[in-house]
């Protein structure tokens, strides 16, 4: 049978590009040179992937709406959350190419895309992704995106299926990513590919990936941050046959003289100061059309996409109060955000100590990201592999990196990607952190301007510091130190080892911090997992209330699998 993209199908390259975004997001950063040096496009097409793929949790459930929304709900949907999430050139450009293919879909009622309507789709992404934009250039996400489309275009005509009509694109997209510095002299002198075409051969990669079934690990399991979610070309561009414009080296783009490009004016900030983001409703298409004027002459990169409700406006201005003034005269602008690219350019200054910490949930990896650390994804079923770690060591950029498996299960991963990363002259350190709450505990006393070995000794004392359990209920029948375990049993978790055996959820969870207790504490964190209901948290707390007055208390939505609640004591 034929291969086909479905509603589960779209739902799959969703998440593959938002790992493939998270996996190398550092790295596009780095490719980053025009139209603004800001060292921003990777961060900021995760953010509005990930920002996007929330709100279609938020509307379909945590767990996706597999066998009830249809493929069109899907589209739709994903097109207005990209639209509302979009940050930067980068992600207001890659919402559009979302946005083309989810109109083909729509207007055809597609229940599933096969080879031709693929080449529809993300012709008529490339084709509002230009239109998008008030001055188009070559060089950037539009030729890569042109390149798909019409790759895709010649595949479907030789009646290609849908993966392989997303084969050809990948291939299409890898040689027009090569091309981009032939293109656009920034690039060239930079010796880099273009950061907004790297991003989009990511996105047609993952689609490759979920029409063809490539996205398992050895083990069969969906790998969310895969290392094969690489593009296959190099992200920078060849040397010249004289030497002229050579590579940069470790993932940084350098210019001829061997310098970074980003230390010169002739970089890019020469152009307008700030960038001004916000979204407009309440207009009409006559308002926005003359606003579109009025921002055109005022500034650069400008980027007006939407409709007929909801716009999405981005430029480039050295006059913020006119751009905004621009928007009011059009409608209701909201969700302002204005940036200067200078005082953010500053702020990229090489970093000398990092953390790398595992999350076995989205709000854990939420307060982890927060607290300064650069995160891994790692949860029961899906724990961080070696090369995982070891990638995330390297793109902190940092001379010397400690590491946080907060599991007891990852500390083998964490040592085998310590001893590579040493390999490779970056000083690293391990804390002893088995759980999620020491992981926190011992993240509250880092300091990022001292060096590895005060931060370890500080760390690591945190961390054992922390006395930690947690509840769980039982899957299947094992014999533990506390009596033999049925299925559907709660388990009570005692410094790593199964304390008690009970039979209700709230009873078994306040022995545990009783037990915990008993030798004296004066803060307890409740961190809740993915399917804790709240009420059996707050019956948690409220006994702490009456039992433990001397305690405070700090609940964390954590967002973890198996666990409803982990424990920590300090």
């Amino acid at each position: 049978m034929p291969a086909v993209l479905d509603a589960d199908g779209a739902r799959l390259w969703a998440a593959l590009t938002r790992a493939a975004f998270a996996l190398r997001r550092t790295e596009i950063d780095a490719l980053n040179v025009f139209p603004v040096p800001d060292g921003d496009t990777g961060t900021n097409l995760y953010l509005t992937m990930d920002t996007a793929i929330n709100e279609l949790n938020r509307l379909h459930g945590a767990q996706g709406t597999i066998g009830t929304a249809t493929l069109v709900d899907e589209a739709r949907d994903l097109a207005r959350a990209m639209l509302m999430s979009a940050r930067g050139n980068s992600g207001v450009i890659v919402s559009q190419l979302v946005a083309g293919i989810s109109h083909v879909i729509v207007e055809e009622e597609l229940d599933e895309v096969d080879g031709a309507a693929l080449a529809r789709a993300v012709t008529r992404g490339a084709e509002l992704a230009r239109a998008s934009v008030a001055h188009p250039q070559e060089g950037t996400i539009l030729s890569v995106a042109d390149a798909i489309a019409e790759a895709a275009r010649a595949s479907a005509d030789g009646g290609g299926d849908a993966a392989e009509v997303a084969g050809s694109a990948v291939a299409a997209a890898e040689t027009a990513l090569a091309r981009t510095p032939e293109q656009l002299p920034a690039l060239a002198q930079a010796g880099v590919v273009d950061a907004g075409g790297a991003g989009c051969l990511l996105m047609i990669e993952a689609l490759h990936r979920a029409l063809t079934g490539d996205w398992t690990s050895e083990s069969g399991t969906l790998n969310h941050a895969s290392e094969d979610l690489v593009p296959r070309a190099s992200w920078h561009a060849e040397a010249s046959a004289d030497g002229s414009q050579p590579a940069g080296g470790g993932g940084v783009p350098r210019s001829p003289d061997g310098h970074d490009p980003l230390d010169t004016p002739a970089a890019g900030l020469d152009g307008p100061a700030f960038e001004v983001m916000f979204l407009l409703d309440d207009s009409d298409v006559g308002r926005v059309a003359m606003m579109r004027t009025a921002l055109d002459g005022l500034g650069d990169s400008l980027l007006v996409v939407g409709g007929p409700d909801l716009w999405n406006v981005h430029v480039h201005v050295d006059d913020v109060g006119a751009a905004v003034e621009a928007g009011i005269l059009a409608g209701r602008p909201h969700r302002i955000k204005v940036t200067h690219f200078a005082t953010q350019i500053s702020a990229r200054e090489p970093q000398q100590f990092a953390v790398v910490a595992c999350a076995a949930g989205p709000g854990m990896a939420s307060i982890l990201t927060q607290a300064g650390a650069t995160v891994v994804s790692s949860a029961p079923g899906a724990r961080a592999s070696a090369g995982q770690l070891l990638d995330a060591i390297r793109r902190t950029g940092a001379a010397s990196v400690v590491v946080l498996p907060n599991d007891k299960d990852t500390l083998m991963a964490a040592e085998v990607a310590c001893r590579a990363a040493t390999d490779d002259g970056i000083d690293t350190a391990i804390i002893p952190a088995r759980t999620a709450v020491q992981g926190l505990a011992a993240l509250a006393v880092v300091d990022f301007d001292k060096g590895l070995r005060e931060n370890a000794i500080g760390m690591t004392g945190a961390a054992v510091a922390t006395r930690h359990g947690a509840v769980s209920i039982a899957s299947r029948e094992v014999l533990t130190w506390a009596g033999s375990v049925s299925v559907g049993d709660i388990l009570g978790i005692v410094s790593g080892d199964v304390a008690l055996i009970g039979d209700d959820l709230t009873a078994t969870a306040v022995e545990v911090l009783d037990r915990l207790l008993s030798g004296g504490g004066e803060l307890v964190t409740l961190v809740s997992g993915a399917d804790a209901d709240p009420a059996f948290i707050d019956a948690v707390e409220e006994s702490l209330g009456k039992n433990h007055a001397e305690v405070e208390v700090v609940r964390i939505d954590g967002g973890q699998q198996v666990y409803p609640l982990l424990v920590g004591v300090e």
